[in-house]
């Protein structure tokens, strides 16, 4: 297969004719059963039509996917939430009005419009209503209902640049749309509706403070600072269940006082060192003088958890890109976006972490 990538200008407030054409084309391929990744505002999605159950099967194929990993359906007109979900809490409503569109996943229960394949076997389907102008123009040209988990083979970084969906996807799908950098870098907030109360099945840039100005009780799953992977149940949530995130060195958090960590971190890299292995270290900006290593990346300031958020996944990437085998990276408990953060690096570790 031969993957074409079509540019659109992410910062320009109307779509050149071309560009429009070009989305129209991606469009087209998703209605006829391909793959189209896209930008939205948190990571690339690797879109096909939600409704087509052989388009589902793609989707994890081509992500080497495991396929009771339920994939997210985004849609582009509130409406359209009512074909495919049923038995609609009032709450989904109110957090639709605070928070769509933007990066939150509703789980609902699903109606049979949505088949198995895209729920990963579950009675439940994940909805999202995305905020990204070009996966809402690209959502609508499809049909308005596209599954799209991360455009990233299984397990690695979510791509937050279209060079890396490349990297990944190349002859595996049809199309990549570059729309540049994405600009939240973490994937979506996952609440699940269906239980009482409402409960957070995976942190991200909706908080569960700002879930709570809305509604009276919002819950946590305890799984998401543990590790909660190979317990043998099906997962309720994308991401849930399985290791993600991991670049190709072996990632170890280290968690402590600042003091502690760095001595920890610069004893470890030098013994690697000596061992053969290449190095890296993922740190903030607080403390980037202070490292030694064969790559030192700077994920931003602890007084900017936006700013590491956005960078978290390309330096992951970046890591593998210069050919480290061994990184080490400080803990992240800022206030904020640092649960999600944190969620983010202890599954790119495989939940290895040392705490001091």
């Amino acid at each position: 297969m031969n993957t074409v990538t079509v540019k659109i200008r992410p910062e320009a407030e109307k779509f050149t004719a071309e560009e429009d054409a070009a989305l129209r084309r991606a469009g087209s391929i998703i209605q006829s059963g391909g793959l189209v990744a896209f930008p939205t505002e948190t990571v690339y999605g690797l879109g096909g039509d939600a409704l087509n159950r052989e388009s589902a099967r793609k989707i994890y194929a081509a992500k080497g996917r495991p396929s009771d990993n339920p994939l997210i359906v985004h849609i582009c007109r509130l409406e359209d939430l009512e074909k495919i979900a049923c038995r609609i809490p009032e709450e989904a409503f109110h957090i639709a009005d605070a928070f769509w569109p933007g990066p939150l996943t509703m789980i609902l229960h699903k109606t049979a419009l949505v088949p198995s394949e895209t729920t990963g076997g579950l009675d439940t389907v994940a909805v999202r209503f995305p905020s990204d102008r070009i996966a809402g123009r690209l959502i609508r040209y499809s049909g308005g209902f596209v599954a799209a988990p991360s455009a990233n083979r299984s397990g690695r970084p979510s791509p937050t640049y279209a060079k890396y969906v490349l990297q990944d996807m190349d002859g595996r799908i049809d199309m990549i749309i570059d729309g540049g950098q994405v600009g939240i870098g973490l994937e979506s907030t996952i609440l699940d509706l269906t239980v009482s109360p409402p409960q957070i099945l995976r942190p991200g840039y909706v908080t569960g403070e700002m879930l709570r100005k809305v509604l009276k009780e919002v819950d946590t799953d305890v799984t998401i600072l543990g590790d909660g992977d190979g317990d043998g149940q099906a997962p309720r949530a994308p991401g849930m269940k399985y290791r993600h995130y991991a670049p190709a060195g072996e990632l170890t958090v280290v968690e402590g006082s600042p003091g502690a960590v760095l001595a920890y971190i610069n004893r470890q890299t030098a013994e690697e060192e000596k061992a053969g292995e290449r190095t890296g270290i993922l740190c903030s900006g607080e403390n980037l003088c202070r490292y030694r290593a064969d790559v030192i990346k700077c994920v931003g300031s602890r007084g900017d958890d936006e700013g590491i958020a956005r960078h978290l996944f390309a330096v992951l990437r970046e890591f593998d890109d210069e050919g480290v085998t061994k990184i080490y990276a400080e803990a992240f408990d800022t206030a904020g976006l640092g649960q999600a953060i944190m969620n983010r690096l202890l599954k790119a570790a495989g939940h290895r972490i040392v705490k001091l």
